[in-house]
């Protein structure tokens, strides 16, 4: 099957379908807490949607110590040192306690004055503003939860994750519907209760983290003393590419809709849904790019770069197919998936069709360059990949986004088909990068 020996299907398949499940169980709770924060009213559903993108944007950086701690971790893995997979864990978490608590103390003060900077409605920004600073109250747990994660991925267990994940969403449920609507005596916070809800979750999900480390983990030297120097220096040149390449792509995003902005409304609104679909079909290739990232660490580890060089190419064999498979009724039947996001004689409803389909005609293409990417950072080659996530979408797309769209007036269609061409050309590059193999000869 997809030209691959079933037992190493089936290891690809047993990593990587547990991650997808907590990223899908991710995007089911945001669709929850919107339902939940839109029966408060329009006002609180624009300062939960512009608070969410904030509160990425600032966590962006200290997400990238999961890409740290997943590369060491599955390096020792592979060379057997089952003695040591989590002495990477330990650095993250030290350096997670150092850049998150002033970063968030700081980001909470300067909240108020950020804020209505990106929106101007008054009533927006008395709502938005609490919510986004009890958001950054989780920033610790936040850092801490995306090195547990590095730390399961890396030692092939992701159903720690997927298992936590759920417990985490279950509760950010439970507590989000008290205090938005005031429930079993309750304060009622409105869009603040969503916000109080996710922090309380996330530190549950971190506590929980905790007591799987120190009951799966103590053999492997989870919380047994400081991490060597060596081990913190390695581990901030792994992340911090990881955690620029983050903020520049998020950042990336908010250009991108600015850009959009400046070629109408109604092209607003259809990039709006076409952006959700997109990261939403994207998850299975997120997915098996963190995958790769572990059986390409734990090859390097064994000392068996063709292996390694292997375990990428096999990973992307199923990237294809799976994705490829996903964008066929985006090419086929893209009126019948854009129905329910729009009213069918509206202009963004049609400005949205052609794009859409271009999009799911490219899915598998795309697969290929989300694969290596993460299969680069998890050799170590944090660097490369985040001059190549960079470059491309900062030098190449938006640049020619824009002319396309508001300066040529190519509208929408034009905008999208130069995120295709970047994002094509993107997995190309990759591609041609993973087949030279300098990235086999980087020390973790």
């Amino acid at each position: 099957m997809f030209g691959i020996e079933r037992t190493r299907l089936n290891t690809i398949l047993a990593l990587a379908l547990p991650i997808i499940g907590g990223m899908v169980s991710q995007n089911v709770l945001n669709l929850v807490d919107t339902l939940m924060v839109g029966h408060v009213g329009a006002k609180a559903l624009a300062a939960v949607g512009m608070g969410g993108f904030v509160t990425f944007l600032a966590n962006a950086f200290v997400t990238g110590m999961s890409t740290g701690v997943q590369a060491m971790v599955s390096r020792r893995q592979g060379q057997g040192r089952t003695d040591e997979t989590a002495v990477p864990l330990n650095g993250g978490l030290v350096l997670v306690v150092l850049i998150t608590v002033p970063m968030s103390i700081a980001l909470i003060i300067l909240t108020p004055y950020i804020y209505p900077l990106l929106i101007k409605d008054p009533e927006v920004v008395a709502i938005g503003v609490p919510y986004v600073q009890v958001r950054l109250i989780a920033m610790i747990a936040v850092g801490a939860n995306f090195s547990f994660r590095g730390y399961w991925n890396g030692i092939s267990k992701s159903k720690m994750y997927l298992q936590t994940l759920l417990i985490m969403h279950a509760c950010n449920v439970v507590i989000s519907y008290v205090f938005i609507f005031g429930a079993l005596g309750a304060p009622r916070l409105g869009a603040t209760g969503a916000a109080v809800g996710t922090t309380v979750a996330t530190f549950i999900g971190s506590a929980y983290y905790f007591y799987l480390g120190r009951r799966h983990a103590r053999s492997a030297g989870f919380l047994r003393g400081i991490p060597s120097m060596k081990t913190m220096r390695t581990m901030l040149r792994l992340s911090i590419p990881s955690g620029v390449q983050t903020v520049f792509f998020a950042g990336g995003f908010v250009t991108l809709f600015t850009i959009i902005g400046r070629v109408g409304t109604a092209e607003l609104s259809a990039a709006a849904v076409l952006i959700t679909i997109m990261l939403v079909a994207i998850l299975p290739g997120l997915a098996l790019g963190l995958s790769a990232a572990s059986l390409v660490g734990q090859a390097l580890g064994r000392g068996d770069k063709q292996d390694a060089v292997r375990w990428g190419w096999d990973v992307v064999k199923v990237g294809v197919v799976m994705m490829g498979t996903l964008g066929l009724p985006m090419l086929l039947i893209p009126q019948h998936l854009l129905a329910p996001f729009f009213n069918t004689d509206g202009a963004p409803y049609v400005l949205a069709i052609a794009p859409l389909m271009l999009f799911g005609g490219t899915l598998m293409l795309d697969a290929m360059g989300m694969v290596l990417l993460n299969a680069m950072m998890g050799a170590g080659a944090t660097r490369t990949a985040m001059v190549v996530s960079i470059v491309m979408q900062w030098v190449l797309f938006l640049p020619i986004a824009y002319l396309v769209g508001p300066v040529l007036g190519f509208g929408l269609i034009g905008i999208w088909m130069a995120q295709i061409g970047y994002r094509s050309a993107q997995s190309l590059v990759l591609a041609i990068l993973w087949k030279r193999g300098n990235w086999a000869n980087i020390q973790v």
